[in-house]
């Protein structure tokens, strides 16, 4: 397996020895009563805060005792001046001396220039983004060019705090990570379903492109917005929108390219296709062209009852790791203390149960449950149990990594976004999950192959959330005969 490796910047190398990481740096920041502290150690240090092992206050925990406790500055006996010369507060001191709180709110007050009495929600939006615990991280986004601009643009009044003035802006992550954070702390309401929105905008720009050729134009508009919308926006709330409007993109933008293709190389539109140049397009292509499919059947064009013929895709292999890779990829994931807890729980959930990504990236912090007889996970009907051994890293996790997103503060999702109010998106985590050369479908085809040799297909597809089809499946891979299952179920409380 490749080489873990911690989040951030490499740090650099030199000749100089820090007494806390153990590493060779080009600069010591300070020293401290336990030894010569580098840079990032010194940034570590003058951000933790909690109970002090030897006082018990709780206070910053910049020092370390003989035996790696964290303490504080009396215990330690640390004098770096670590009080914030304007609100009195323990903290790095940065500009001014001034701790990084004290400079969002200087600079944003400099910035929104929230004056008038009307300008209430300004104030909300600096008393916000001040109150995170981590307000040095909003200085760097105050930092950023497309941030100054937006900000600058709120404080000259020529950017009004309404949806209709961000839907006239260029389309760009900056303004929806600024529009999205509004609406997380509720100073512009809400859109509803982020992605579905997303998906509306998306969709009409898609539309746009096409005005000059009705043939295509309006074949598309009505698979798109007649089928693909209507259908998104009568979704049950539980639906996995990041999945299902990636879907419908792909769906759209495949037909989109059908009729393009059949209009730019045979000179014909979609309504007089014969079966020969639908077999020659899926021919000539990649897999993705029989995303048609849908397009198709829609126009009423193939399926029962018609002439031409759609085949559905039928997956070539099923992939499997080896039993031993998953359990050795377990205990990896266990022992890696250097990465970040997050990705870690993700990929013990995704080890242990097979969930998939994009349900695994929508996770709240309330299918996770804590009670005498242990902890368990809802990902199905009834709860699973999380092995004893990780209940202290899921705990560890819910404490502080679940809800310390400084634009995503209080947020009900097990890995939230650094977008306000959004969990993870399925990519960025299986991005992340990488690291441990994780192979998607063969992982959780082993993993569910292995479960199905212990339980039967009823009592999987209630702990997991997969359809007992699904799992009957699994368990005929596993060659376990279903008379061999013993007459168990999960038991309801």
């Amino acid at each position: 397996m490749n080489e873990l490796r911690g989040r951030g910047r490499p740090r650099s190398t030199g000749t100089l020895h820090c007494d806390r990481c153990k590493n060779l740096v080009a600069k010591i920041r300070v020293h401290w009563p336990d030894g010569a502290i580098c840079g990032a150690c010194f940034s570590f240090a003058v951000n933790a805060s909690g109970s002090c092992a030897h006082c018990h206050e709780i206070r910053l925990l910049p020092g370390r005792s003989p035996f790696g406790e964290e303490i504080c500055r009396d215990c330690a006996g640390i004098t770096t001046n670590l009080t914030c010369s304007k609100c009195g507060a323990e903290a790095e001191r940065r500009r001014g001396g001034h701790c990084a709180r004290c400079i969002v709110i200087e600079d944003l007050t400099k910035i929104l220039k929230p004056n008038d009495p009307s300008d209430i929600r300004l104030h909300r939006l600096i008393r916000e983004l001040a109150s995170t615990d981590r307000p040095r991280s909003v200085i760097s986004w105050m930092r950023l060019p497309e941030a100054q601009a937006l900000l600058d643009s709120l404080g000259d009044r020529t950017l009004e705090l309404t949806h209709e003035t961000f839907d006239m802006l260029p389309t760009a992550h900056s303004t929806e990570h600024l529009r999205e954070m509004l609406v997380h702390h509720r100073i512009l309401p809400s859109r509803g379903n982020i992605r579905l929105a997303r998906f509306e905008s998306w969709l009409d720009t898609r539309l746009s492109s096409l005005q000059g050729k009705p043939h295509i134009h309006q074949p598309l508009e009505q698979f798109g917005r007649w089928h693909h919308l209507r259908r998104l926006r009568n979704m049950p709330p539980q639906t996995n929108m990041d999945y299902a409007t990636r879907s419908a993109k792909q769906e759209i933008t495949e037909a989109g390219k059908f009729m393009v293709w059949l209009d730019t190389e045979h000179g014909t539109h979609i309504d007089r296709i014969s079966q020969t140049r639908i077999d020659l397009y899926w021919s000539e292509g990649p897999s993705t062209r029989k995303h048609i499919r849908n397009f198709l059947q829609q126009r009423k064009l193939t399926g029962p009852g018609h002439a031409l013929k759609a085949k559905a895709r039928q997956a070539a292999t099923s992939p499997m790791a080896s039993t031993t890779s998953r359990l050795n990829a377990i205990r990896t994931v266990i022992e890696a203390d250097e990465i970040y807890l997050g990705t870690r729980i993700a990929a013990l959930i995704f080890l242990f149960y097979g969930t998939p990504i994009g349900k695994l990236a929508s996770l709240q912090t309330n299918q996770i449950h804590a009670g005498v007889n242990g902890m368990t996970i809802s990902l199905g009907s009834q709860p699973a149990p999380i092995p004893e051994p990780l209940i202290p890293l899921f705990a560890d996790h819910l404490r502080h990594g679940a809800n310390s997103r400084s634009m995503n503060k209080d947020s009900p999702w097990l890995f939230p976004s650094t977008r306000g109010g959004q969990h993870i998106s399925a990519n960025t985590l299986w991005n992340r999950l990488k690291i441990f050369d994780l192979q998607p479908l063969a992982t959780r085809n082993t993993t569910l192959f292995d479960l199905s040799k212990e339980l039967d297909p009823a009592t999987l597809s209630a702990l997991l959330g997969y359809t007992s089809i699904t799992m009957t499946n699994h368990a005929a891979r596993a060659g376990a005969p279903m008379g061999s299952y013993p007459a168990t179920r999960p038991a309801t409380e």
